[in-house]
């Protein structure tokens, strides 16, 4: 697992919650915000945005994670990932796939009242495929 800052990791939930605050969820009332962090340090949010016919949703994670490839970024190191749930909130299945395909060893910080946890994409997607 690569090594990150707790100054690090308190910037990206930070960003992550003020992400979350964008969140369209009308029909759960489920709000997700994320923050990726790249190798250069520059930092791209997203939120999750419902919409009535389900399967045009878009989570947090993938939000943000577009946001920095349509920004021509891919070099991403970290992923928070912050939602209004008293559990924790992991990244879905596709969520976990993206993540792996542009960050084989990225690092997941995931929010959680009184801290966080951090895992590696490896550990919540063993046998990713990819490139």
């Amino acid at each position: 697992m690569k090594r990150i800052t707790k100054k690090t990791i308190n910037k990206l939930l930070t960003e992550a919650r003020n992400a979350r605050e964008f969140s369209y969820a009308p029909y759960s009332n489920f709000h997700v915000g994320a923050a990726v962090m790249t190798r250069s340090g520059m930092i791209f949010r997203g939120c999750n945005i419902e919409n009535s016919s389900y399967g045009l949703t878009i989570c947090a994670e993938r939000a943000a994670i577009f946001n920095a490839l349509s920004s021509g970024v891919k070099d991403i190191v970290a992923i928070a990932i912050s939602c209004n749930d008293k559990k924790i909130c992991t990244p879905c299945g596709a969520c976990r796939q993206v993540i792996y395909e542009f960050s084989e060893d990225c690092l997941i910080i995931i929010d959680r009242k009184g801290g966080y946890i951090i895992k590696n994409i490896r550990e919540l997607l063993p046998l990713g495929f990819g490139i």
